[in-house]
């Protein structure tokens, strides 16, 4: 398959620095329990076949090995990341731009009325939203009061990297994300298997119905999940398919694998748009499949949306 990525809409934005260093990490003790260890050892990245984006760079298929390393078994949470602004005063990019993407099915109804929003050319299912963020995910007259173990989202690839800093970890990178993301099976479709839904159910949150205008949650989500809903893979990570697109820290190209080495690889040195992985609730096979650990989009450092967050990585060394 072709195309370019409809999953991940960017907007010019002004240019201006991103946030710089936040304090506090100094000696943070990194709480390890709420992560998985994921071993030493070598697996196979990517991704091939009819299925796969070729624009993305899913294939060709390559083995690399990986020391060990520990990755959280959930996305930050919206509580998580409100206690990181308590403790830093940190602003985020959406709340510094004053506004977001946001999925149309997300805007409440008054705000519909007004029209007071913009829609991006060629998706109309995305609008540029003023005073949307982490906070306010649907824009005015929306909050996160209730969705506290929900993943956190309207955050940039730099709000992330923040994030990771005041936490003492960092993004993993993309082939950490995958390897974790596997669960230890070999190059099976989802985390789980190759069953989407095994003995009939549910293993992650995506759309059900007409994409975008139903959404059925047969899963039981309409939106945003919370990230323990569903069983957790091989290694304890919960909704590495779907949920919400997660940062890495890696540089997109789409050939990279076939120019690095087989060791710990890190993607390239430079770029204009960060690897997310993962899929999320929007993700329908009319238009998107990208919910496979293969699978991978991009989309540029500042941009934030209703759909995207993060999980953290950390290596003793």
């Amino acid at each position: 398959m072709d195309g370019k990525p409809c999953c991940a809409p960017t907007l010019e934005k002004t240019p201006q620095e991103p946030p710089g260093q936040v304090s506090g990490v100094t000696g943070k003790a990194v709480n390890l329990q709420s992560m998985a260890r994921i071993p030493t050892g070598s697996f196979r990245m990517g991704a091939e076949g009819p299925e796969c984006w070729s624009s993305d760079g899913e294939g060709p298929v390559c083995e690399f090995d990986l020391d060990d390393y520990w990755i959280d078994q959930c996305c930050v949470t919206n509580s998580e990341f409100e206690t990181f602004v308590e403790e830093t005063g940190y602003q985020t990019e959406a709340e510094s731009f004053g506004w977001s993407i946001v999925f149309m099915g997300q805007i409440p109804k008054a705000q519909k009325k007004r029209k007071s929003f913009e829609t991006v050319v060629g998706m109309h299912w995305w609008a540029k939203v003023e005073k949307a963020d982490w906070r306010k995910p649907g824009g005015p007259g929306t909050n996160v009061r209730k969705l506290g173990d929900h993943p956190v989202v309207h955050v940039s690839w730099n709000d992330a990297s923040a994030y990771a800093q005041w936490a003492g970890k960092k993004l993993p990178t993309e082939a950490q994300w995958e390897k974790a993301a596997r669960g230890g099976l070999d190059q099976k479709r989802y985390p789980w298997g190759d069953d989407f839904t095994p003995k009939g159910k549910h293993q992650c949150n995506i759309w059900q119905g007409k994409f975008p205008d139903k959404n059925t949650a047969e899963d039981g989500h309409l939106w945003t999940a919370p990230v323990k809903s569903f069983p957790a893979n091989g290694f304890g990570l919960h909704n590495a398919s779907g949920n919400v697109w997660e940062w890495t820290s890696d540089w997109f190209h789409p050939t990279w694998r076939q120019t690095t080495g087989d060791k710990n690889p890190t993607g390239p040195s430079e770029g204009t748009e960060k690897v997310i992985k993962g899929g999320s609730f929007l993700c329908h096979d009319s238009y998107c499949n990208r919910y496979r650990p293969g699978a991978r989009t991009r989309n540029t450092p500042d941009s934030s949306t209703s759909h995207t967050g993060f999980r953290l990585a950390y290596s003793e060394d």
